[in-house]
């Protein structure tokens, strides 16, 4: 057998033994160590920020020129609140944002209406408001550049951003 012939061979191998590993922990998924057990942070975690923003969900949307919350943002922001709630040693920055229309100064000030609202709705449901910051973003950072309307959508949101401990 020659070189190339063995490295071939110990590669195949090597797939081999990756492939028979019944482990579901070993392929790195859903956030379950060995036995099935929850990996403190994961995504699988209801006390983790990957949790909060992954299945909680860490953004609403908004309509056009609105600042109103919809059924689907309240939903969406009672389920944060019901989470924040539940783990009160962190705090919040919500961030206000716009769609790439209208001016540069209308758009921060409709992105901050969209983070108030967001922010009050949280106040309103029990969580202490010196744990929710806002900031308008405006315009200036869309999740997408664009010029059609589902693009447009995307970038009308409040994002619910997790900035640590209030334990310090």
């Amino acid at each position: 057998m020659n070189l190339l012939s063995k490295i071939a061979a110990v590669g195949a191998l090597a797939l081999i033994a990756a492939c028979t590993n019944n482990d579901p922990s070993a392929l790195g998924g859903g956030g379950a160590g060995a036995n099935g057990a929850l990996v403190p942070g994961s995504p699988s975690d209801p006390r983790s920020p990957a949790y909060f923003q992954q299945t909680v969900g860490d953004r609403v949307l908004f309509a056009v020129d609105q600042s109103t919350l919809t059924p689907q943002a309240q939903t969406i922001l009672q389920g944060q609140a019901d989470w924040l709630l539940a783990n009160p040693d962190y705090v919040a920055t919500i961030e206000g944002h716009a769609d790439e229309q209208g001016t540069r100064e209308y758009n921060l000030a409709l992105g901050a209406r969209r983070a108030n609202a967001a922010r009050e709705f949280l106040i309103s449901r029990g969580v202490a408001g010196n744990r929710l910051q806002v900031v308008s973003y405006g315009k200036e950072r869309p999740i997408e550049i664009c010029s059609t309307e589902d693009c447009y959508a995307k970038n009308r949101r409040a994002v619910t951003v997790l900035t640590g401990s209030t334990l310090g």
